[in-house]
């Protein structure tokens, strides 16, 4: 047997254990931005494309080259990682804590719910753009794939409690699950969520409790 066919087959047993035992491998999502189009040439330059760093654990997703300094009212965040590919609408996430140290309150909220949200000051090597909404702390979620959600009994905006052990075990409650053909089983937490449970990156957790379930409209 050759080497990709292992892999494969050891991607497969572990994903089957998972699902067998409900545990998600959890990452620590550290802050960053989503820029749309037109604030990539705002902040970059006319015709600027992002450079890729690395690939993320989502499929497509990556983390790039190119980073931005946050300007608040208070303070200033520089160093902050652009993710890409660019898309429709600029949306920051950020901690509370980092909120804290800008002078800001971003809501915690679902990603692309930014309608309502806060507002923050963006300064790029070419330029720079405010945003009148779109500053978020990025509400706690499980990223899932079509087969995961079938395997876990959870659909689409369901919101269930996972189990993490160790010194600083606890139970996260409202964590969002989503589910697309293009995810990749995986839960996000922020730094501020990560460092309370003194949680490392790929460390597992567990399903426990399913705490609300979408309506379905219709019959």
């Amino acid at each position: 047997m050759d080497q990709e066919k292992i892999r494969e087959l050891v991607k497969e047993i572990v994903k089957n254990t998972l699902q067998k035992e409900k545990q998600v491998p959890i990452a620590a999502s550290n802050r960053h931005i989503h820029l749309s189009p037109e604030h990539v040439e705002r902040l970059f330059g006319r015709g600027y494309q992002l450079n890729k760093l690395k690939d993320l654990s989502q499929p497509n997703q990556f983390a790039a080259k190119e980073t931005v300094t946050l300007i608040g009212p208070k303070g200033k965040i520089p160093n902050v990682r652009v993710l890409g590919p660019a898309r429709g609408s600029t949306q920051v996430e950020v901690s509370l804590f980092d909120g804290f140290t800008v002078g800001v309150k971003p809501p915690i909220r679902s990603s692309g719910d930014i309608n309502g949200s806060e507002s923050i000051t963006i300064q790029g090597p070419r330029g720079q753009v405010t945003i009148k909404e779109g500053l978020i702390c990025a509400a706690r979620h499980i990223h899932m794939h079509t087969s995961d959600g079938e395997a876990f009994g959870v659909a689409d905006g369901d919101l269930v409690q996972v189990k993490v052990d160790g010194e600083r075990g606890v139970i996260f409650s409202n964590v969002l699950i989503r589910v697309s053909p293009k995810y990749k089983l995986e839960m996000h937490i922020d730094l501020d969520e990560a460092n309370a449970a003194n949680l490392k990156n790929g460390q597992l957790g567990e399903i426990v409790a399913i705490e609300s379930r979408k309506k379905v409209s219709g019959g």
